[in-house]
Order: structure tokens, then sequence, then C-alpha cells
């Protein structure tokens, strides 16, 4: 399929997408949190340090410097120890942008949205898959519900929620964009411009963002947010 009609096809997607959520009902309780709506375009990651974002490893003693690491505007993780970086400000109602390669082997680790309580391994949120070839997966943690989780069905697999269509990742070494779009109690998820997930009536409508670290090698560029359009 040509590029324009490529996007063309997903823009109709979301379309739908926002047409559908924007017309169901309620299904369940949403979980009240106190969050930052972005009003302008806000770059999480500076290129050169860790401002705006608090490195969580269960061992206290742990050299979080052995596990996150920047270098000529690259973020980088190792995936070991299990942890994440997330962000000392709550957001809700925003559209994250990330950027993510695999430069060795590929393997996993995620983006979690709407991230609350204690920090641990792992936090109650929603997360959105990066482990190769489930990009756009979604994964509810810690009590946290979707509607699509909840009724069940052939996508759902314990507390996962497998994507909508075949993997639209790159190869290993090379970029890819990661757009997850929180609205209200709904979270729209594209890879490398392909609509992969939609969870309507999240539990939760807000929370602070966390990049994993969970078992391989990964790096970060161009992560940041802004208004929902």
């Amino acid at each position: 399929m040509p590029s324009q009609d490529r996007r063309r096809a997903t823009l109709i997607g979301v379309a739908v997408v926002l047409l559908i959520v924007l017309t169901a009902g309620p299904v369940a309780a949403v979980e009240a949190v106190s969050a930052t709506v972005p009003k302008e375009k806000i770059v999480l990651f500076n290129g050169t340090d860790f401002t705006g974002w608090k490195l969580f490893l269960p061992d206290a003693n742990a050299d979080v410097a052995k596990t996150w690491s920047i270098s000529q505007g690259v973020l980088r993780c190792e995936g070991k120890p299990a942890g994440y970086m997330r962000t000392e400000t709550p957001y809700a109602d925003y559209h994250l942008h990330v950027e993510w390669r695999w430069p060795a082997k590929p393997g996993n680790n995620g983006v979690l949205v709407h991230t609350s309580g204690a920090d641990k391994v792992w936090p109650r949120s929603l997360e959105c898959q990066l482990q190769a070839g489930s990009a756009g997966d979604f994964w509810v943690i810690d009590g946290v519900e979707t509607a699509q989780h909840a009724r069940g069905g052939s996508r759902v697999q314990g507390r996962r929620t497998i994507k909508l269509h075949d993997s639209s990742e790159k190869e290993p070494g090379q970029w890819n964009a990661y757009d997850i779009i929180c609205k209200d109690d709904w979270v729209v998820v594209l890879v490398n411009g392909t609509l992969q997930n939609v969870a309507t009536q999240c539990s939760e409508r807000g929370g602070k963002i966390c990049l994993q670290s969970e078992g391989a090698a990964i790096e970060y560029r161009n992560l940041w947010i802004q208004p929902v359009e």
C-alpha cells in the first residue's frame, strides 16, 4: 500500500476509534487521579540528564548508573535488573510519543501509562508492550481494567490483550515510533503509524509514565507529550 494511502487508512481507523470511544457507555469504576493535562508540547527527556524522572530499582543499594545511561542524546537501558524510570509528574489527556530501538538482540520492555501507587515491580498501571514482535499489546497490572480485557475473547490471554494486527515494527537497530493517545478513559496505540490497539473504559484516567527495565538492552529518544488534537 502506498505511504499516502496507508496514512489515510490509519487516520480513518483512528477516527472510527474515536467515534466508538466517545459514544461508549461506562462499564467500570474510574480511578480519580490528580494529574497535569498538557496545554502545549512537553519534552519529557531533554537528551542530557534525567531531569523530571525518578529511577527505581527494588534494591535501594543498586547502582542505577549500570542500568540507565545517556550518550549523544540517546537514553539507554540495559534491561537488568527489573525496574523502571518514571516521570515525577502524573499526566492525563495527552499524546505520548516515544522512539525506541534494539541496539543488539531484541527482547522485552514496555511503556507504562496511568501509573499510580507505591514504587514496586510492577506498579499499578496499563502496560503498552514493547517486547519484540508484540509492540502494541496491552497488559493490565495490579488491578487496572479495560472493557476489552474484562470482556475477554480471542485476543485476551491472562492479563494480556493482543494487538489488532501483525507486527508493524522495524528491524533491530532501526528506530521505531510509539504514539500512545490517552483521553478520558481510553487509550489508543499506534506503532510506526499503524493502529495496533484500543482500550476503552480504562479504570485509570491518568498517572505517571514509566519506561521499564525488563530483560534486554533498549534505547530511546524523542520522548514528549502534547495535547490530544
